[in-house]
């Protein structure tokens, strides 16, 4: 099929020279008089045709045509401009070929992924190891501000229902029970859960055939792209031509007549000012206008209504887009247990090196959880599959600090082995210093996405390291999927991030004395020598309490987890070390008195798993033994056995929660409340309960987080104003009780 240049091209080729250079004549004047770009006269004086052609398509895209038909009948040459008219072909007659180019080039885009890293490493295509997601439908928008080690560990606990679960390539599917289609999904999920992969695959079934084939166009852009194009104005139609080029070659400039998918990935990572309140209402995909309006219209529904629209963010950045503007609200879960041992058999085909592997994981709850991430799961089979070279499954990391300092250490050996012969080498250091500094600086400050300057200001010379440090190419990427020469950086997760920040911080400290977790004043110098290793430790556990909403949890574990033994022993090609064992059990000690104060069920949880980084499961054991021997007396239960019960419980996929398997009273029903509100079914028949309790009870029926969907209060005594408590829960819109005894 004969292109939009080479239709202008043939035109042009009709005028004879004179009438070609009146033309020009024209062309030159035309931009200003009509309010369009002008084209430079210095590129006009000796162009010929097909420069021209390329000039005209570059200044004025969309409107070429309708510019080539005013100067023809400037230069009284309608005959040719009848016959333009005539040649251009409509839409749906140059669809095939241009969507058989787009379709080619997306494949060849999104058919291979580099598992964990972006620039570097062997690819791997998609199809062979693409696990299915666990994607839910249903939820809000609304912000979770919660750290998201917190919603991970919340969202690893078995579904207190059957859910709604849809299928990638069914997005768009006409859900059960509705009649309307839906025109803008939201998915949310949390870092590295999987949200971008999960639009590559729909992507990539698409444009295979295989899936989805009455849509027309899909358009993926992420936010990264469009955040360098902040000060840029474009309309619609030229945004896509931008960056989809396949259109613009084909002349498609009107896309309400096909079916269009546009794909916005990474919300949490937009740069512009989406503020849906103050933004003028644009109807026009051809009138040109900030990126910024042209999304917001576009998300509203007052540009190209016709079109669907596919937004991935994480729970943080939900509440930018207005509930009234999204059709369904679908949330990544990650894996579930089974596709978790699915991943690795993909991943290895060595059936006992799978098995080896997954039974491992499976020892450590720590790690079981977090692998519901698919980047942890990369994580993990990275650096057991390099241990079980050497070890036996004895010997495998079984805490997160382990295991995230052993990946460093595995690249850095890489490194070595590639790069200097198997010697160590001060850049080693120098790179694992300067990747700390970015870390806890830019953490401080909430980024997880750098710039080249952010890299500048810690010493990190990015052509250097991107040539010979596996640790930077290898767990630290360089995002060039752009089409422009701005390039950002990220660590390949969040929990990367945290972890080089407590390196950094712990290294900070051990060389210098200084505590970066608090604000340094020239009093604090003076003195910052007499700072104990046990005051440090400790006042990063304070820290880490004072966080509402879970910020430091992470990186409190990764920065106790340094001070262990085994940790010690990997260190020492990086630092000096100073272990003690004194130390430890004094931190492990001041832990447990904060167990026996008032934490939040979350706070608690997380020093459970801070003592299980310190290699000390005491409290924890004490209980278990107990209940398994069926001697648990709550009476006799101090506070922080207190809180390791709940831990236990909270860790063990509760179905049914029944209250008299450890104690009839109320000071256990009020203690161990974490529980009451995270099972679906509770049994607290004949446990004597007050009107505390009611009150306690009503709170949780209405509250939006609550599990509860039966609940037997049989043999407690109600009186009126009790029944009166517990109706206020029952009434409450969150309230999801389906049975009361």
């Amino acid at each position: 099929m004969t292109t939009p240049k080479e239709i202008l091209l043939g035109t042009l080729k009709d005028l004879r020279r004179e009438e070609f250079e009146e033309f020009k004549w024209h062309l030159k004047n035309y931009g200003s008089v009509e309010g369009l770009p002008a084209i430079p006269e210095s590129e006009l004086e000796n162009a010929e045709r097909t420069d021209i052609v390329d000039l005209m398509f570059d200044a004025y895209s969309i409107n070429t045509f309708e510019v080539t038909k005013n100067l023809l009948g400037s230069i009284n040459r309608n005959d040719l401009l009848e016959n333009l008219n005539n040649t251009i072909p409509e839409p749906k007659e140059i669809l095939p070929e241009c969507q058989l180019k787009l379709k080619s080039n997306l494949k060849q885009k999104f058919q291979c992924v580099l598992e964990g890293i972006s620039t570097t490493g062997n690819p791997t295509l998609l199809n062979e190891i693409y696990t299915e997601l666990y994607i839910t439908e249903g939820g809000t928008a609304e912000v979770n501000d919660e750290h998201e080690v917190r919603q991970i560990e919340t969202a690893s606990r078995k579904p207190d229902r059957p859910e709604t679960t849809i299928r990638q390539g069914d997005i768009f599917k006409l859900p059960p029970g509705r009649d309307k289609p839906v025109r803008t999904v939201l998915t949310m999920g949390v870092a590295g859960i999987g949200k971008t992969v999960l639009t590559q695959k729909f992507t990539l079934d698409w444009a295979e055939g295989k899936a989805n084939q009455d849509i027309q166009f899909i358009f993926p852009f992420t936010f990264r792209e469009l955040n360098l194009l902040r000060e840029e104005k474009f309309s619609l139609v030229e945004l896509v031509h931008h960056f989809f080029t396949e259109t613009k070659e084909a002349g498609i400039c009107s896309f309400e007549d096909f079916q269009v998918v546009f794909i916005f990935d990474g919300l949490d990572e937009c740069r512009l000012p989406l503020d849906f309140h103050k933004t003028t209402i644009l109807t026009d995909p051809r009138k040109s206008t900030s990126v910024d309006v042209l999304l917001i219209n576009l998300i509203r529904g007052k540009l190209l209504p016709s079109a669907r629209l596919w937004i991935t963010t994480r729970p943080a950045a939900a509440n930018q887009i207005p509930p009234d503007c999204v059709g369904m609200v679908t949330e990544v879960r990650g894996f579930t247990d089974p596709q978790k041992e699915e991943y690795f058999r993909k991943r290895f085909r060595d059936e006992e090196q799978a098995s080896r592997i997954i039974s491992h994981i499976k020892t450590s709850r720590s790690l079981h959880i977090m692998c519901h991430i698919p980047v942890f799961c990369w994580i993990t089979a990275t650096v057991l599959e390099d241990e079980l070279k050497t070890s036996d499954s004895e010997d495998l990391p079984k805490t997160l600090t382990e295991l995230y300092l052993r990946l460093v250490l595995f690249h850095l050996k890489t490194k070595d082995i590639k790069y200097d012969g198997g010697a160590e080498t001060d850049s080693c250091r120098k790179m694992i210093e300067s990747l700390g500094k970015l870390a806890f600086d830019q953490l401080q400050k909430g980024n997880l996405i750098f710039y080249k300057s952010d890299l500048t200001e810690c010493g990190i010379d990015i052509t250097a390291a991107s040539v010979y440090s596996g640790v930077f190419t290898q767990i630290f990427k360089a995002d060039k999927r752009n089409m422009f020469n701005n390039v950002v950086y990220c660590f390949v997760h969040l929990s990367i991030q945290e972890f080089f920040a407590a390196l950094h911080v712990y290294l900070t400290f051990i060389n210098s004395g200084v505590n970066l977790l608090k604000k340094q004043s020239p009093l604090s110098k003076i003195f910052q020598k007499t700072l104990t290793v046990k005051d440090f430790y400790q006042s990063a556990v304070e820290k880490a309490l004072e966080s509402p909403n879970g910020h430091l949890d992470l990186f409190l574990r990764f920065l106790l987890g340094l001070s262990l033994q085994t940790n010690q022993n990997l260190l020492r090609m990086l630092t000096q070390t100073v272990s003690s064992s004194q130390t430890n059990q004094e931190t492990v000690q001041y832990i447990k008195k904060k167990l026996s104060g008032k934490l939040s069920a979350e706070k608690s949880i997380n020093l459970f798993h801070c003592l299980n980084e310190l290699d000390d499961r005491s409290l924890v054991e004490e209980i278990q033994q107990s209940l398994s021997s069926g001697s648990l007396s709550t009476d006799e239960l101090s506070p922080a056995q207190w809180s390791a019960l709940v831990f236990i419980l909270l860790s063990s996929d509760l179905d049914e929660f029944d209250l008299q398997k450890y104690s009839c009273s109320e000071k256990a029903f009020l203690k161990l409340l974490p529980v009451v509100k995270a099972s679906k079914k509770v049994l607290l028949t004949d446990c004597k309960l007050s009107r505390r309790s009611f009150e306690t009870l009503s709170e949780i029926l209405s509250s939006s987080s609550n599990h509860l969907r039966e609940l037997d209060l049989s043999l407690n005594k109600l009186q009126d104003s009790e029944l009166d408590l517990l109706c206020v829960g029952l009434k409450s819109p969150d309230c999801k009780l389906e049975t009361l005894g």
